[in-house]
């Protein structure tokens, strides 16, 4: 097996497994390769952060997660299974080993595939990342995904962002900004800019639900202690003191848990730590990271 990827433009495939589930993933760069584990109502169709990435010489791949984009759910029964289709992944495109980046509620996935296949994964990458029980029945965001996220309505709800993001994208991303950030928004827009909010707008134009969010309501709940004490690989864990959509609690889990773990608390506005004030530092991390190991 190899460890370069070579892959100019963006290139979507698809991989059955040998019970005929499908999982369907991307690639783009030249270089060493890098396993995304996305976020939460993302897909294959991922940009943050990648363009930075890009640059350094590096090759993303991502999987779509289970119940998202034209991944297979049953998939998502548990990690085990979902991992072992991104085993078996990295094994048909030849790759020995990557570098993992585990983004908010794809950290748990990230966790577990790094707990499992140690010899698979050069260092593991934490962002703004789950890494405990998460959401519960008790909590309001809770309940209103269920309303809103669930698979028979989710596409009538990314519609309607979508479109009002596109018509008046300043005031949809200060309608939304608490969902990410404990700061007031007066201190929200001192750290982000014109080009943050059109990121912001390009993302509710590229983010679907589909049962994979109903799958991580479930799962994220299902990683536990162990998993994260049987992490051997270096890891990085970066997240913002301002976090609402997934507080700092879960990277000081992380930290206390994972052995060889650093942590990077940054100061940006909120959970997206790609864009804003303090986004270029966090780059820097994550690249100075990666290339030491």
């Amino acid at each position: 097996m190899g460890d370069q990827v070579q892959y100019q433009e963006r290139v979507i495939d698809t991989l059955i497994d040998d019970k005929g589930r499908t999982l369907e993933y991307s690639i783009v760069g030249t270089g060493i390769p890098i396993l995304v584990f996305h976020g939460g109502h993302s897909n294959c169709y991922e940009e943050f952060g990648y363009e930075e990435l890009l640059k350094q010489g590096y090759s993303i791949i991502t999987p779509s997660r289970s119940g998202y984009g034209n991944t297979d759910p049953l998939l998502g029964s548990d990690f085990q299974t979902a991992c072992h289709a991104y085993l078996t992944l990295l094994n048909k495109l030849n790759i020995e080993s990557v570098h993992v980046i585990a983004i908010s509620a794809g950290g748990p996935s990230g966790l577990f595939f790094a707990s499992r296949y140690p010899e698979r994964v050069r260092s593991l990458t934490l962002q703004s990342a789950v890494s405990k029980q998460w959401l519960t029945s008790k909590d309001m965001e809770y309940k209103a995904a269920q309303i809103l996220f669930r698979p028979s309505v989710e596409k009538y709800t990314w519609r309607l962002i979508r479109n009002l993001s596109n018509r008046f994208p300043k005031f949809m991303f200060k309608q939304m900004a608490s969902s990410f950030s404990k700061l007031p928004y007066t201190q929200v827009a001192n750290l982000i800019n014109k080009q943050d909010i059109d990121k912001f707008r390009q993302m509710n134009n590229r983010q679907r639900s589909g049962h994979g969010f109903m799958i991580d309501l479930i799962q994220t709940g299902q990683i536990t202690k162990t998993d994260l004490q049987s992490i051997k690989c270096p890891t990085l864990i970066l997240h913002s003191k301002n976090d609402s959509a997934a507080s700092i609690d879960h990277a000081y889990h992380a930290q206390h848990n994972i052995t060889n773990s650093k942590l990077c608390i940054l100061e940006s506005w909120g959970h997206l730590i790609w864009i804003g004030k303090a986004s270029e530092k966090m780059q820097d991390e994550l690249i100075k990271f990666l290339i030491k190991y």
